[in-house]
């Protein structure tokens, strides 16, 4: 879901339509117009607004820290919102086929294009990168990559990669949690920002996650600072 609630405040009436007042009983009400349908209505509905705070930094080093893991986490964020797309759309065509055939024919056939579609670009990943991606995987689809290679090939199979991936010093099973975890928050703060600019395609998380209560938390431990 893209991110439009800049857009809808500086341009209400052009993302919305054309709003008309329109005289009733000697009372103002304003019609929403879309796609030749009028919606009488008393107010426009937003979507959610979060005022990010401005960051300041204690050093160059956290600096640095942070603009380096704020490139890495933008250049992987899109895999794992790939990954979140794909596996609901193998599910929903899952659930529509009938026979017990069908789906694990069907399913043969995404798991090589997932496979397919990521293996290249995978293959180019820094350790760091490739333990950002299976973080935001799991922040996207709810499970971590173990859980989804198990489910989607075999217990064994997923237990191979997982030991590949240790070789590399990267866990498959590794959870973003960024309640616990500082570098989890910075990432999460990223992709808000990210997500604010227009850098970064905004998809929601499969679980909820209180930027402002992780704020306050970090925050007062990190060094880095904010301000208004």
């Amino acid at each position: 879901m893209r991110f439009y609630s800049l857009i809808i405040l500086l341009f209400p009436a052009v993302f919305y339509g054309q709003v008309d007042p329109v005289e009733k009983d000697s009372t103002q009400v304003g019609y929403i117009i879309i796609e030749g349908d009028s919606i009488p209505t008393t107010a426009i509905s937003l979507n959610e607004v979060i005022v990010l705070p401005k960051l300041q930094f204690k050093n160059r080093e956290e600096r640095i820290r942070y603009l380096i893991l704020q490139r890495k986490t933008i250049k992987v964020y899109p895999y794992a919102k790939l990954a979140a797309e794909r596996l609901t759309e193998l599910q929903e065509r899952l659930n529509s086929l009938e026979r017990k055939s069908q789906k694990r024919k069907y399913a043969k056939i995404i798991q090589r294009y997932i496979e397919d579609e990521f293996s290249a670009e995978l293959k180019k990943l820094t350790r760091t990168e490739g333990q950002i991606l299976v973080k935001l995987v799991h922040r996207q689809t709810g499970k971590t990559t173990f859980e989804l290679i198990k489910q989607l090939r075999s217990g064994w199979r997923a237990f191979w990669f997982n030991n590949t991936a240790s070789l590399f010093n990267i866990s498959l099973k590794e959870e973003f949690d960024p309640l616990t975890s500082e570098e989890d928050f910075l990432i999460e703060d990223i992709l808000r920002r990210s997500f604010q600019n227009g850098r970064l395609i905004r998809q929601d998380p499969a679980f909820d996650i209180d930027y402002y209560d992780l704020t306050d938390k970090w925050l007062a431990l990190s060094d880095v600072k904010t301000t208004n």
